[in-house]
């Protein structure tokens, strides 16, 4: 695979290791010159243990167009769809973009599936969590029917961004980025979207279907200078009447990301890090004593097996992949409809057949 990440940030320093890792070629770019001589000399050795030549740095400008197997969009949320579309352009054939997959205005999201599907470009979105080796085991306990039908489902990333930025430290804090700012993809409903996306695949996996209907509490914090929210609450609804919790923010310390999934005769749950370097899946039975999977991972772990998963997916259906683009735009649609909903104090209702548009979301 030849492969181009557009960021020098920390997820495109993870993902260039990854697909170094996998063998592949990488041209890691960057609009900004200090970016790229940073990865080089600080982020990528220290992470890493040694920069790695095999990795060629260009500035944006300078890099090629086309030729790509896949293209990799791993700046801020508010530059995705740009250069997504612009990716699509290209014809490589797969497209990842970081999550959130765009802030909660939806602006362009119609347009990039469009285009991607008249160009035949497959494109994913790195919720990285639903195909790592414990979710897997999560989905193996819903197939051997271990808790019996799925009641509810609650799912949890409390998380203060103190540890994001532990690992951009040539940032001064969350101003001086996106993540201060929930229209640009920030705040807890953008960058924790991880968990309302985890709560889509599980309630996928047990037969549960899309989130039709949600009701959300945003605590906004504006000052002048930031504008975010820092605790996302939602209720949801599936198309089949499964209902559950969703909880994102960016204060609690230490982190809690945990999902639980009832079910009629026991439970599993699923907890990312519950043990340094380790995460756990735990089922339950009435009257049993509780059983402990582990799992052993580091964090470059999950983008290698994330990519991993990509190359599997396009030897495949990559639309059905939990990573697939219409995945990460349903997450979308949840967030923007949690904004919606928090602001006018009322339950809304998604529409999938009206596409990526603010008008699939109807307030009640």
């Amino acid at each position: 695979m030849k492969v181009k990440v557009h960021g020098a940030g920390s997820i495109g320093n993870h993902l260039s290791h990854a697909s170094r890792s996998l063998g592949w070629a990488v041209d890691l770019c960057d609009i900004d010159p200090a970016a790229l001589a940073r990865t080089k000399a600080q982020i990528f050795p220290m992470r890493y243990g040694k920069w790695d030549e095999g990795i060629r740095l260009l500035e944006s400008r300078d890099a090629p167009k086309g030729g790509y197997d896949l293209i990799v969009i791993g700046t801020p949320p508010d530059s995705h769809m740009a250069l997504a579309r612009a990716a699509v352009a290209e014809k490589p054939r797969a497209i990842l973009i970081e999550k959130p997959l765009c802030g909660p205005d939806l602006q362009g999201a119609q347009n990039l599936v469009d285009e991607a599907a008249a160009a035949g470009v497959a494109v994913f979105v790195g919720y990285d969590h639903v195909v790592g080796r414990a979710c897997g085991l999560v989905g193996d306990a819903l197939r051997a029917g271990v808790a019996g039908a799925i009641v509810t489902i609650d799912v949890e990333f409390r998380e203060h961004w103190g540890g994001i930025l532990l690992a951009h430290p040539w940032l001064a804090g969350p101003s001086d980025s996106y993540l201060a700012y929930s229209k640009r993809g920030g705040g807890a409903s953008g960058e924790h979207s991880h968990a309302a996306n985890l709560w889509q695949h599980f309630a996928h996996q047990c037969g549960g279907g899309r989130i039709a209907e949600l009701q959300a509490t945003l605590d906004i914090v504006r000052d002048g200078k930031v504008d975010y929210d820092r605790l996302c609450l939602m209720n949801f609804r599936t198309e089949t009447g499964l209902i559950g919790r969703c909880v994102q923010d960016v204060v609690t310390q230490p982190p809690r990301k945990w999902a639980r999934l009832q079910g009629e005769g026991g439970y599993i749950e699923w907890w990312c890090g519950r043990e340094p370097g380790t995460d756990v899946v735990v089922t339950g039975l009435a009257g049993k004593p509780a059983n402990d999977q582990k799992v052993s991972k580091t964090r470059p772990d999950d983008f290698i097996e994330e990519l991993k998963h990509i190359a599997a997916a396009l030897e495949g259906d990559p639309a059905a992949s939990p990573l697939a683009l219409a995945r990460g735009l349903d997450t979308m649609l949840v967030i923007a409809a949690a904004h919606r909903s928090s602001g006018t104090g009322r339950r809304v209702r998604i529409d999938y057949s009206r596409g990526y548009v603010p008008a699939a979301i109807i307030v009640e």
